[in-house]
């Protein structure tokens, strides 16, 4: 895996940075140097960028192989990865430049070897005795395509089908093709008039390794001899050939056909196949031919010492079953079972007991390689049971619709998950240990706990244990559960948001510490969760709905649609307070027939019975307003020390209190300012003027993919025209900002979307609301899409039984802030430098009645922010660090001046931005829409890191991509995968430890016993000398324009990588010949041209003797 150069950046190196130096050190001097300096620990020599782990199921699979004795399982895919699996734990991802598809592997068997073939027509060598495998040899056939490989066990000689119906035999030491080729036209029949097709399949008679069959798709297979170079046998069928398998003695073997027959051949009686047998046709009674069948696409043949072989194919299901599922049929002496899987078959392998292919084969486990599933039978238990998959492998289940990844998390959150996880495990799986066992788990360097959340299109919600570079997945939630499902399409309410998945998750807001979980939906819906190790039967499910409005008409608004900043203490009886279970739908139409104060999805009312684990504390959602629907969640924020929950959109901002279900503010956007608003808003009419640099959720037009982005649902392009969403996402680029530009549905309301401000950042913390504060206090930082961060004063109720009773109040502070771009993540450093986590409760079990001493505790429990500096004192001051999507600012408070500014990028937006912590030390981290990944110093906002890592190429990057405490950042590569890297020197260092060892030294076991009988009478495998045959000496060199020979990076750098521990002695010998065989290569090309004269003179003088040899001596 390629390691990242970075370009060291230092202060002052940069224009950027020399006027941002220049203008934060007048800042400073206007501040009248009150600001203290910071010692700042981080310096550029502390990051590094590189990628470490792939997790997930490999997208888009096309090939599969297995070492059996190594216990290695490798998938190739269509882009041209490769993916090697060995026990749980042990994984590995590596990746051909070309992006070309895999076509087939072939392990080189515990040798710590694989042969890739690639659709360009290329081989590729890897090398599997070093933590990163890489690739040793190329050999790129320029004449014919590769349809076909095969590499018999023990052999140094691959076999090599193409398209032309040719056979080439590579040298997998050298990688270099031999002189001996099995032309088409020298195997089929004289007198056949067609050409055969491609080869299809190429194996070897287990039993005599000088006989090679060879399948030709149309139907004819040829026994080769390898050593008289002719036919002995040719088998001709009518219907074109699939795959071909044989009987482990040697004399039968099986075909597959297109017609959904198989047909059982004897070797040495070509005229006719001795059995045809349609697994899945209807039995015609008058002695017909069953009726034709789906291609079977694949047929093994696998035998047992103690009973019937087994027969297992795929595909060969009769043309009347529409509709069913993809099959695997397993045939075992009489018995057929049908397997049936959840998606279509790519391949499927079957394991056995033993490598040699002329013992009994001993079958024990069938591994399926499907289109978006690995699937492993046990052959062995009735009713063939399939294995409990270990690998993180069901990420896609539900198509990701975003994440969050937490590093440093408490050490006692994974057990807790894991413990209410345990219990959602389906039963019914097979009782053996998991067959794929391969290679040794790395060193574990990192010892805190990581956590990945992922989000998704139905609506459930994934943990995982992503701890030391490996996934488990911890706990499912389903949020769906607590709605109604509409039963049929007529029955659904046109209330609905999006045509499809209605509960996708859009926003994840989690507190660690307190277990407090949030989610927003695509449907306008928030959720607050509680974590729970009792199961609790909910008679009622809390509920709130708000109705948020987008009003710039000085017009009063009707009562009921807005609540008052300040609520009084009997908002009970506010419209907004916990509306009954019998939905308001019978009055859900205003005068005018326009659909009003209808939530989009219908809570259950029935009792919910809720397991250990996340259970609903309260739902929140937003109603239809006079026929418009509610606008999508655009920023989400939850603090469990405050008991409140906070979510915006294009219309506004609403606050509620989770403890006494009330909804405490619901304000649009524009009344957040007051009298402050610095944009002349007129009433109803599109602007014109003034282009913000970041536009609301609902027409993102101007570059901005910010959280407000993941308003869209991946897996629905079909939205509903009332909201107008970017329903694609199309990557040309405009010239003047080097921004997205973006699809926009037409607007159905007379307002602009474009003069909305969403809501796109919120964050809860105790510090200094205005100038004149002397100390800090609670309060809510709300920032928006232009670039405006405004601050509300949160004043608490003291704990205990009061916080239920008396009112929270709540009143915007008049402190306004401004930066460049929409808003996307603030946080708080203390008078040290140290940041300053969000107040937050310790988590404690709700279900259990509390004795005494915890009801005085919980008196006494005031919601605290946890600094890590001694506690504040009143002179202290505090920083706010803010991160738009063009720059960031560190402000001063309670003075609120500017100290420091860095302009993030001027061309492109920042799409992610996150305040870490590396090294003791924090960071601000970003991820630009250009592609470049940017690190900045705190307080001071020097450049650290700029990599340029991967262009934005779709949404789904932008939608996931996130970064994490000590140097850890994570996004979703493909629909089915979680790409993890790096941008910590020091885990970059340690990542070489840390991963998994493919190859480990194991004993080939022995070959089969022949028996006194055999070797007697000649009825044993026959052994053939490869080297003999295929050799320079014998076969002459091959076409030099054939193929071309490229050494790969991997050479004897890769060895040198392999040469520690066990495999050392062996590694090094090899080396040395690989050294060697290196410097005979450069030899060789300088004597190439005596060489070729030579070769041709061989050739001459070996015609002459062959035509002369058979004379008599009066014939010449």
């Amino acid at each position: 895996m390629r390691k990242f150069n970075i370009r060291k950046v230092l202060d002052g190196l940069t224009a950027v940075s020399a006027v941002a130096s220049a203008s934060s050190a007048a800042q400073q001097q206007q501040a009248g140097n009150r600001e203290t300096e910071i010692q700042e620990t981080l310096q550029s020599e502390h990051f590094q960028l590189c990628k470490t782990v792939r997790h997930g199921f490999p997208y888009q699979p096309s090939a599969l192989a297995f070492d059996p004795v190594q216990k290695i399982l490798a998938i190739g895919t269509q882009t041209g990865a490769l993916r090697l699996f060995g026990r749980p734990g042990v994984e590995c991802y590596c990746q051909h430049d070309s992006g070309a598809a895999v076509i087939q592997l072939q392990f080189l068997i515990n040798e710590g070897a694989l042969v890739s073939a690639l659709a360009d027509d290329t081989l590729h060598l890897w090398n599997l005795r070093q933590k990163r495998p890489a690739i040793l040899h190329s050999l790129k056939f320029n004449r014919e395509r590769i349809t076909f490989c095969h590499l018999p066990f023990q052999s140094k000689w691959l076999y090599v089908g193409t398209e032309r119906g040719n056979i080439h035999i590579v040298n997998v030491e050298s990688f270099t093709l031999s002189g001996y080729v099995i032309m088409w036209n020298k195997a089929i029949e004289l007198s056949s008039k067609s050409h055969p097709g491609p080869v299809v399949h190429i194996s070897d008679n287990p039993m005599d390794e000088g006989k090679l069959l060879i399948g030709f798709e149309s139907g004819t297979v040829v026994l080769w001899d390898l050593k008289s170079k002719k036919a002995d046998y040719r088998y001709t069928h009518d219907e074109a050939i699939h795959s071909v398998a044989w009987h482990h003695e040697g004399k039968q073997f099986i075909c597959s056909h297109s017609d959904g027959t198989l047909t059982i051949w004897n070797v040495k009686s070509p005229t006719k196949p001795f059995q045809t047998i349609t697994p899945h046709g209807k039995q015609l009674k008058d002695g017909k031919k069953p009726e034709p069948c789906k291609p079977i696409l694949k047929v093994e043949y696998k035998t047992t010492r103690a009973g019937e072989p087994f027969i297992i194919l795929s595909g060969g299901l009769s043309y009347d079953t529409v509709g069913r599922r993809p099959c695997l049929t397993v045939m075992h002496g009489k018995s057929t079972a049908v397997l049936e899987m959840d998606y279509s078959i790519v391949d499927f392998l079957t394991l056995c007991e033993t490598p040699y292919p002329n013992d009994f084969q001993e079958p024990y486990a069938v591994v399926v390689l499907l289109e978006k599933d690995l699937v492993l039978i046990d052959l062995a238990q009735n009713g063939y049971p399939i294995f409990e998959n270990p690998y993180p492998l069901t990420i896609h289940e539900s198509p990701v619709t975003c994440c969050e990844y937490f590093a440093d998390c408490p050490v006692d959150l994974i057990p807790a998950l894991y413990s209410v996880g345990a219990r959602q495990k389906r039963q019914g799986y097979s009782k053996k240990e998991w067959p794929i066992s391969g290679g040794n788990w790395g060193l574990i360097t990192q010892s805190y706990p990581e956590i990945i959340i992922t989000g998704h299109a139905d609506g459930s919600i994934k943990f995982w244990d992503a701890s030391a570079i490996t996934l488990q997945v911890l706990y499912k939630l389903k949020t769906a559960k607590v709605f109604e499902k509409s039963r049929n399409k007529d029955d659904r309410p046109n209330t609905d948001i999006v045509d499809e998945d209605p509960y996708a998750i859009q926003i994840i807001s989690w507190c660690p510490e307190s277990r407090m979980l949030c989610i927003a939906g695509v449907s306008a819906h928030v959720i607050i969760y509680r974590f729970s190790k009792q199961e609790v039967t909910t008679e009622v499910i809390p509920m709130l709905e708000v109705r948020l409005l987008y009003e710039i008409n000085d017009i009063e608004t009707p009562d009921g649609e807005q609540v008052p900043p300040v609520p009084t203490p009997g908002t009970g009886s506010n419209p907004q307070s916990i509306v009954p279970q019998s939905h308001p739908s019978t009055s859900s139409s205003s005068s005018d027939g326009l659909r009003d104060n209808v939530p989009c999805l219908k809570v259950k009312n029935s009792p919910l019975k809720q397991s250990p684990g996340y259970q609903i504390e309260l739902v929140i959602q937003l109603v239809w307003v006079s026929g418009e629907p509610p606008q999508q969640i655009t920023s989400l924020a939850i603090n469990s020390a405050y008991g409140l929950v906070v979510f915006g959109n294009c219309n506004g901002i609403a606050m509620v209190d989770y403890l006494q279900k009330t909804v405490l503010l619901n304000l649009g956007t524009i009344e957040l300012y007051g009298s402050n608003d610095p944009y002349r808003r007129e009433p109803r009419s599109p602007r014109k003027t003034r282009q913000p640099s970041g536009a609301g959720l609902c027409d993102i037009n101007e570059g901005t993919v910010v959280p407000e982005d993941r308003c869209k649902s991946p897996t629905s392009a079909k939205m509903s025209r009332k909201l107008s969403l970017p329903t694609e996402l199309k990557p040309d680029l405009d010239v003047k900002d080097n921004s997205f530009s973006r699809s926009r549905s037409s607007s159905v309301t007379s307002i602009d979307k474009e003069s909305r401000e969403a809501i796109s950042a919120l964050h809860f913390c105790e510090t200094f609301t205005r100038k004149a504060d002397t100390s800090p206090s609670p309060c809510l930082w709300v920032g928006t899409t232009l670039g405006t961060v405004l601050v509300i004063v949160l004043n608490l109720p003291p704990g205990g039984e009061q916080r239920l009773l008396q009112p929270v109040i709540v009143s915007p502070s008049g402190t306004i802030l401004r930066l460049k771009g929409a808003i996307l993540r603030m946080a708080f450093l203390d008078t040290t430098g140290s940041l300053v986590p969000p107040a937050h409760e310790p988590w404690r079990e709700h279900n259990v009645p509390e004795d005494k001493d915890e009801k005085e505790k919980a008196k006494k429990r005031r919601p605290v922010s946890v600094s890590p500096s001694s506690s504040q004192e009143i002179s202290e001051n505090q920083y706010a660090v803010i991160c738009s999507e063009k720059q960031a600012k560190v402000i001063s408070l309670p003075s609120q001046n500017c100290i420091y500014k860095q302009n993030i990028t001027e061309t492109s937006f920042v799409l992610r931005g996150d305040i870490v912590s590396l090294s003791n030390s924090i960071c601000l981290a970003c991820f630009c829409a250009n592609g470049h990944i940017m690190t900045f110093s705190l307080p001071s906002l020097r450049p650290l890191l700029d990599v340029y890592y991967l262009p934005l190429t779709n949404m789904r990057i932008a939608r996931t991509f996130c970064f994490t405490n000590n140097g850890q950042a994570l996004y979703l590569v493909s629909p089915t995968e979680i790409q993890r890297l790096t941008y910590s020197q020091e885990t970059c260092e340690n990542l070489q430890e840390m991963l998994g060892e493919l190859f480990t030294p194991v004993e080939t076991p022995e070959a089969p016993n022949r028996g006194f009988f055999k070797g007697l009478f000649g009825g044993g495998a026959q052994s053939l000398d490869r080297e003999e045959l295929f050799g320079e000496s014998a076969s002459g060199k091959a076409s030099r324009s054939l193929a071309q020979h490229i050494p790969g990076p991997g050479g004897i750098e890769g060895v040198k990588g392999a040469a520690s521990g066990v495999v050392g002695e062996l590694a090094r010998a090899r080396l040395a010949l690989d050294e060697r065989g290196q410097k005979l290569g450069e030899l060789e090309e300088k004597t190439a041209a005596m060489l070729y004269s030579a070769d041709s003179f061989s050739k001459h003088a070996h015609e002459m003797m062959l035509k002369y040899k058979d004379k008599k001596w009066y014939q010449f």
